[in-house]
């Protein structure tokens, strides 16, 4: 599913302007993203947990050449599932 398809489901479920909608979801996207560069962690109750992670600086190997290689210690994006999104994948919730 794109971002296209979910305006596309809302337009059809609320009637509101497809262009309307897609300001919403293009701002719903854009408050994630920046609380996520803030260090903020976003709970979305039912849904799933959006939060960012360190990871460590560690060693690894170029698949190559088989040389050492250092990757530095970096923030990343990390996704939690909720429990209700949880359970729709262990088909739990029809």
């Amino acid at each position: 599913m794109t971002k296209a398809d979910i305006v596309e489901e809302i337009n059809e479920r609320l009637g509101l302007t497809k262009k309307d909608i897609a300001r919403v979801v293009d701002l719903f996207f854009e408050i994630i993203k920046e609380g996520l560069r803030n260090d903020e962690h976003i709970e979305l109750r039912g849904f799933g947990t959006f939060e960012v992670k360190t990871r460590e600086e560690r060693e690894a190997r170029n698949p190559k050449t088989g040389d050492s290689v250092k990757v530095p210690k970096r923030k990343v994006p990390y996704f939690r599932p909720g429990k209700d999104l949880k359970a729709i994948s262990k088909n739990k919730i029809s």
